[in-house]
């Protein structure tokens, strides 16, 4: 938790620099660009847990 807290704290400084510094955004600007970004992340964790059961590990 403690992870998930500290990152959302960066992402918040920066995003008040890059706001402050009239810089575009960062980040991807609409929902579904943040949507994949999600979907990347669990496509790469569901293949770490399929994998086991074709490979036998």
């Amino acid at each position: 938790m403690q992870e998930i807290l500290l990152s959302l704290l960066a992402g918040l400084i920066v995003g008040l620099v890059f706001a402050f510094l009239k810089l575009p955004i960062p980040a991807p600007p609409v929902i579904s660009g943040i949507v994949g970004i999600v979907g990347i992340f669990l496509g790469y964790k569901l293949l770490g847990w399929i994998m086991p059961l074709f490979t036998g590990s």
